[in-house]
């Protein structure tokens, strides 16, 4: 008889040692704020992924030009990097990265096969809402819809963990830790 359990059992407890995660969904979901929550419980490294963004690409978003694949690929190889490079030895991470289709998902999964996603989803309504009351920000708000538009839920195969933003960001951050199995 044929049994998974060792595997993962192994692809568990390296996810305890050094858990490494990407809380992805559309511009608005709270990426940022859950992530930095989130790596706090866990005790590792965050990483802002609008940070990796080329200048080219932050100038086109702040002009409401939706950003194309082409124009992410650099990004998205940035926040693969990020991630693959994070090991036991480094601590783990989370990162806050868009992650929209399924191919973006698999270029960032490349280099790190444990790769954990979380996926903030919410309501348009909420999401507009908390875009227009954000400051500071690049993206508009008129970008939300073609984001929306680009979004490929995460597959079960993929094993997302889907989490409903219409709860508080440190709550999301405790369900997150809590399906991820790793103790506080």
């Amino acid at each position: 008889m044929c049994s998974t359990a060792p595997a993962a059992r192994a692809w568990g407890d390296a996810v305890r040692r050094a858990p490494r995660v990407v809380v992805m969904g559309v511009s608005g979901c709270g990426k940022s704020t859950v992530g930095r929550l989130l790596a706090d419980r866990l005790r590792v490294r965050f990483v802002e992924g609008d940070a990796l963004h080329s200048a080219r690409s932050v100038a086109k978003m702040a002009a409401g030009i939706a950003l194309t694949d082409a124009d992410r690929h650099g990004w998205l190889q940035a926040v693969a990097e990020q991630v693959a490079h994070s090991s036991a030895e480094v601590g783990g991470v989370v990162v806050s990265c868009s992650a929209l289709k399924r191919s973006y998902r698999d270029l960032l999964r490349a280099g790190a096969p444990d790769l954990r996603f979380v996926f903030l989803h919410g309501e348009r309504d909420l999401l507009a809402e908390r875009l227009a009351r954000r400051s500071g920000h690049y993206m508009p708000p008129s970008l939300l819809q073609s984001q929306l538009d680009t979004l490929e839920f995460p597959a079960e195969d993929e094993a997302p963990i889907r989490l409903d933003i219409a709860s508080p960001p440190l709550r999301l951050a405790e369900l997150a830790q809590q399906a991820l199995e790793i103790p506080t």
